[in-house]
């Protein structure tokens, strides 16, 4: 998709301007305008909460019209309270942020996310200008969320769209061999044996645990820890008990070790 810009019409409160920048910052954006903003302090309550968005989200914002915004942008406009049904069109038909990011995946054009007032929002003859609404699902009773708190949950949401990647580290998650996970079935109703456990139920328990399994799509160390387990539990039952410095060839036991042994440094 093209770029997505942060409109904010008639903020009251510095504070939730700087709020939002930051929020910018976090999730890739830098575009922000203003509609008739309060004046931003550089030593104020704006760029106090604006953190490292205050050395260029919020210096470089734009103080523009609404008319200006909407001949210019693709407009979402984004409210608490909406309609129930098309009867009433000013906020209605209407989508979540998770929907929202959805659709804008697809849209050709520069996207103008439009925030309004602390106290009253948007008002319905603006909303009635704007090519789509946004609601973000929250309590029936107390639905209004801070202004600054809205945009962040928006912008969280959008974050595929204007994130090319995350501080959180590229991690694969590898589902174990089938032939591990039958290793560990095998271990597992060996187990049942060892503890004498009820013909009659050790089927149900067996098929119990392979559906649990299955559902978790275990990695080979997380089977590996599982399998060590239960073979020395059977093995002791069994009074075939090991030296403790057997690792039989299971991770899971040289893990246990790592873990013993504490932290490093």
């Amino acid at each position: 998709m093209s770029g997505i810009c942060v409109v904010v019409v008639d903020p009251k409160t510095p504070g939730n301007i700087g709020t939002i920048a930051r929020a910018m910052k976090n999730f890739g954006l830098s575009d922000l305008k203003l509609v008739n903003p309060p004046a931003l302090d550089p030593e104020g309550e704006a760029y106090g909460f604006a953190g490292h968005a205050r050395e260029d989200v919020l210096p470089n914002a734009d103080e523009v019209s609404f008319d200006d915004v909407v001949e210019s942008y693709h407009t979402v406009g984004f409210t608490a309270i909406t309609s129930e049904d098309s009867r009433g069109h000013v906020r209605f038909p209407f989508r979540t942020p998770a929907e929202l990011a959805d659709s804008l995946r697809t849209v050709e054009a520069d996207t103008a996310l439009v925030f309004g007032r602390e106290g009253t929002g948007l008002s319905n003859e603006e909303l009635s200008r704007l090519d789509e609404v946004c609601s973000i699902p929250a309590s029936e009773e107390y639905p209004v969320l801070n202004l600054g708190q809205a945009a962040t949950v928006v912008l969280y949401e959008l974050r595929d769209l204007t994130l090319e990647g995350t501080q959180l580290p590229d991690v694969e998650r590898e589902r174990a061999s089938e032939a591990e996970i039958d290793r560990l079935y095998d271990f597992f109703e060996s187990f049942l044996d060892a503890v004498e456990y009820r013909e009659h139920k050790r089927r149900k328990t067996a098929r119990l645990i392979r559906r649990l399994v299955g559902r978790a799509h275990p990695t080979e160390r997380e089977v590996s820890s599982l399998t060590g387990l239960f073979r020395r539990a059977t093995n002791r039952l069994d009074g075939d008990v090991p030296p403790p410095d057997d690792a039989g060839g299971e991770t899971g036991e040289r893990v246990d070790a790592d873990e013993r042994a504490g932290p490093a440094e």
